[in-house]
C-alpha cells in the first residue's frame, strides 16, 4: 500500500493509485487466488534490506495459441533508478523462456515515460514501433512504445 497510494507511481499504468489499505489486500488476495489456479499473475517485488513489497511484475496478458505474453510492471518511487526493475524484467524473461512454451513477450509503455523504455532495452527488447492513443489512461488517450523479444534473440 505504501507504493500503490503514490499517484505518480500510479501515473502510467492502468490501476489508480490506492487511497485505502483494503484495496492492496483486495489485490493480493486476487493474485494469490490466480496462483492457487494455476493463472499466469504478479511477482512481488521485495527489497531484501527491509523484506518490504516494493513493486510487482508479471503478466498482463497471455496467448496460448500465440505463444506469447506481455509483461507489465510498477515500483516503488524511492526504489527507482536503482536497476531494480531492470534486474526484475530480466529475470521475469528468463524464467518465461525456461518455464513456459512462449517464442515471445512484449511490453509497452506510455512514450511520455521513456525510463520505461530504457528498462526494456537494458533486457535485450527491441522497439517495435509507436501505437498511437492505443490506450484510454485516466481521462486521455495516450500513446504507447511497444517493445517484444523472442527466444530466438540473444540474452544481455
Amino acid at each position: 500500500f505504501a507504493y500503490s497510494k503514490d499517484p505518480e507511481v500510479a501515473r502510467h499504468v492502468l490501476w489508480s493509485a490506492q487511497k485505502e489499505l483494503s484495496e492492496a489486500k483486495e489485490y493480493c488476495r486476487y493474485m494469490m487466488k490466480r496462483y492457487r489456479n494455476d493463472e499466469p499473475a504478479s511477482w512481488g517485488i521485495i527489497e531484501k534490506k527491509t523484506d518490504t513489497l516494493v513493486g510487482t511484475i508479471g503478466y498482463m496478458d497471455y496467448s496460448e495459441d500465440n505463444a506469447s505474453v506481455e509483461v507489465g510492471y510498477s515500483l516503488a518511487r524511492w526504489m527507482w533508478n536503482g536497476g531494480y526493475m531492470t534486474e526484475a524484467l530480466r529475470r521475469v524473461i528468463a524464467y518465461t523462456f525456461e518455464s513456459m512454451d512462449i517464442n515471445r513477450i512484449e511490453a509497452q509503455h506510455e512514450t511520455d515515460n521513456p525510463s520505461s523504455g530504457r528498462v526494456m532495452e537494458k533486457c535485450g527488447m527491441r522497439k517495435e514501433g509507436v501505437l498511437r492513443q492505443r490506450l484510454y489512461n485516466k481521462g486521455r488517450y495516450v500513446d504507447v512504445a511497444l517493445y517484444a523479444i523472442l527466444r530466438s534473440d540473444p540474452r544481455l
